[in-house]
């Protein structure tokens, strides 16, 4: 029976990150993956492909407005060719994750892992012929990182092809003519902009008053206008029903001023995802989880089976890969014997819609709820040199500040590339920076990242480039 020092349990962004990390510092240690390709949801069904499906939007997108003296042709769609660079870029990244950990001698265990004990895993894998095997596994510590699940939801046809979670639209089947995506989120706004700009019509559907929860509704507010006549947004918007008969997918809609129908051809289903943690056999063997799934920890990852820890979206807080690979790398030096915590000031979060839409820190409406006296400095890119001569004015740069200390507590972005200029912000955060701090880092010009510092000068009084508000 093989022993190691450490063995852990899902490949994803967080499980590799801590596998690899765990090798680097002379562990001797083994991943367990029940796919077959290494990288978990992210990599192989989540935020890679999807990237390579809204790369190719962004040209579709291009190509069908007109640039300023600059006209194309129709743009021509080859689904096979799409999925060829969905698939490949897939491919690329999940084969450099098997070089990676060959070369540190990470051992890779395809197969169903389930614990049998605070020291042992079990490991079942199927044969050619369907037949069972298994395998168990020493360990001196486990690192939990089996992520998470699409939610369901009990009045939906799953049966019926025309029903889609995210990891189908994905596929790229076919071209809906009337799309609905059931559930307001970020998943399902990525697959929107995908699908809407490969020619489908979008029928958003959200439950609460806004969409895409967690963002403020001013940076909200411009996503809505910049789409409004691409997607149809209903908020406040109860999905009752959905029936499918041979012509159509007939969703029922209940909102405040009563019932409807809504016939489509394709729904995606795209309402959150659940934690794993009651999976595995993780409680059977005394781990803490909650009534929902998540597993407990402390700052250092480490579950209430003390040889044990969890991370990635198996854990609480943001379901992001960014978080589970932090995460990773402070569980595997903890079991190092390094004297490191998870204790991040700030995690950002990015949308990569049309346009982006970006935020970090604490928003403006988290700060009215936690009755934090806070103020803003927003920085209109109508007012950017680079955004008026990009044709991209619809977006906006937006600080959240300490009313006393001017110290930036959290940061908002709306436009082009807006996850790409929210690292400065993060970064900030960190270091507990202020508006001055910004306002006195030079910005280069004309660039959209500039906006960031004219936010700054804004909230700190020194602008120039708009009226100053404190003069």
């Amino acid at each position: 029976m093989k022993t190691f020092d450490l063995i852990v349990l899902g490949s994803g962004p967080g499980g590799y990150a801590a596998a690899f990390r765990a090798a680097d510092l002379g562990l001797k240690v083994a991943m367990i993956e029940r796919h077959a390709a290494l990288g978990g949801v992210c990599l192989n069904v989540g935020c890679i492909p999807s990237k390579a499906l809204l790369h190719v939007a962004g040209k579709i997108r291009m190509a069908d407005e007109e640039a300023h003296g600059v006209t194309y042709g129709k743009p021509q769609i080859d689904l096979d060719a799409i999925r060829h660079h969905r698939q490949s870029t897939v491919d690329t990244l999940t084969g450099n994750l098997a070089l990676m950990a060959k070369g540190r001698k990470v051992e890779i265990f395809h197969g169903e892992g389930r614990f049998l004990s605070a020291n042992q895993i079990q490991i079942t894998k199927q044969d050619e012929t369907q037949s069972d095997s298994t395998e168990v596994l020493n360990f001196k510590h486990a690192i939990i990182a089996v992520g998470s699940r699409a939610i369901r939801l009990p009045f939906v046809p799953y049966d019926d092809p025309r029903i889609w979670d995210a990891t189908s639209a994905l596929q790229l089947e076919r071209i809906p003519e009337h799309m609905l995506v059931l559930g307001g989120g970020i998943i399902g706004l990525e697959m929107a902009t995908v699908y809407q700009a490969l020619g489908a019509n979008i029928t958003v559907a959200e439950l609460g008053d806004q969409i895409m929860t967690g963002a403020d509704k001013d940076l909200v507010r411009v996503f809505e206008q910049t789409n409004k006549d691409r997607m149809t947004f209903l908020t406040n918007t109860q999905v009752t029903d959905i029936q499918a008969t041979p012509e159509s997918l007939l969703v029922q809609l209940k909102d405040q001023t009563g019932e409807r129908q809504l016939a489509v051809d394709a729904v995606l289903v795209a309402v959150g995802r659940s934690p794993n943690g009651k999976n595995a056999g993780i409680a059977d063997i005394g781990v803490d989880i909650d009534d929902r799934g998540f597993v407990i920890t402390d700052n250092q990852c480490r579950t209430s089976v003390p040889n044990i820890f969890a991370i990635g979206d198996v854990t609480h807080g943001p379901m992001l890969a960014h978080k589970a690979s932090h995460q990773g790398h402070i569980a595997a030096e903890v079991i190092a014997g390094h004297k490191v915590d998870f204790q991040p000031l700030a995690i950002p979060s990015i949308a990569y819609t049309f346009p982006e839409v970006a935020w970090v820190g604490l928003t403006e409406t988290a700060a009215k709820t936690q009755n934090i006296a806070v103020k803003s400095a927003v920085f209109p890119w109508s007012a950017s040199g680079r955004a008026i001569a990009s044709g991209i004015t619809q977006g906006k740069t937006k600080l959240i500040y300490d009313e006393a200390t001017e110290r930036v507590l959290g940061a908002g972005i709306v436009g082009a590339h807006a996850g790409e200029l929210l690292g400065e912000l993060t970064l900030a955060i960190e270091f507990g920076a202020t508006l001055e701090d910004i306002a006195l880092t030079i910005h280069a010009h004309p660039s959209l990242h500039e906006s960031v510092g004219l936010a700054a000068e804004l909230g700190a009084g020194t602008i120039t480039d708009l009226p100053n508000r404190k003069r």
